[in-house]
């Protein structure tokens, strides 16, 4: 678990369920990331998020409020093995969505720099990646405030993504 000043960060678990899947059937939030998901898929995005803790260690964290608990989103560091090649797949990448009513209050910054440095802490400092739509100006000023920069654009999912890198 990580507590942040406004933030309580836990290992995504299956009790998430039901938070994950409105905010994932929400159109402002999957408008850059696939589209509204069906209840399956947020299943088996839950089912990967748990699965990859026990795999690695590490994973995306479900974010809440610590005043009153609400659900905010989902964030962390992950191996998603997408097929973008070597300068990508090998790196943990960085990985981020939040729930409309927390979009804005900087809550992404502040959760994404403890999850960085949770991480490092744990491990070398060392290069992570993540995928932005180039159209995701929320998303992209995000990177940019956690040290991402522009290295590549690539083709995921039959959309065009930029590609970003923060060096340790």
């Amino acid at each position: 678990m990580i507590v942040t000043e406004r933030l309580i960060l836990t290992p995504c678990a299956l009790s998430d369920f039901d938070d994950c899947n409105v905010m994932r059937s929400d159109p402002k939030v999957m408008a850059f990331i696939g589209g509204n998901a069906l209840p399956e898929d947020t299943w088996i995005k839950l089912l990967r998020n748990v699965g990859h803790w026990t795999s690695f260690g590490y994973g995306l964290f479900t974010l809440r409020e610590k005043q009153g608990g609400r659900y905010v989103g989902e964030l962390g560091l992950a191996h998603f093995h997408r097929g973008l090649g070597d300068r990508f797949d090998p790196f943990p990448e960085g990985a981020w969505a939040l729930a409309s009513a927390a979009q804005g209050k900087g809550y992404g910054t502040e959760a994404l720099e403890a999850v960085h440095d949770w991480f490092f802490e744990r491990r070398d400092k060392g290069r992570t990646v993540c995928i932005i739509d180039p159209a995701n100006t929320p998303s992209l000023r995000l990177g940019e405030r956690l040290g991402y920069r522009p290295f590549g654009q690539a083709e995921y999912r039959g959309k065009p993504v930029t590609m970003l890198e923060r060096l340790g």
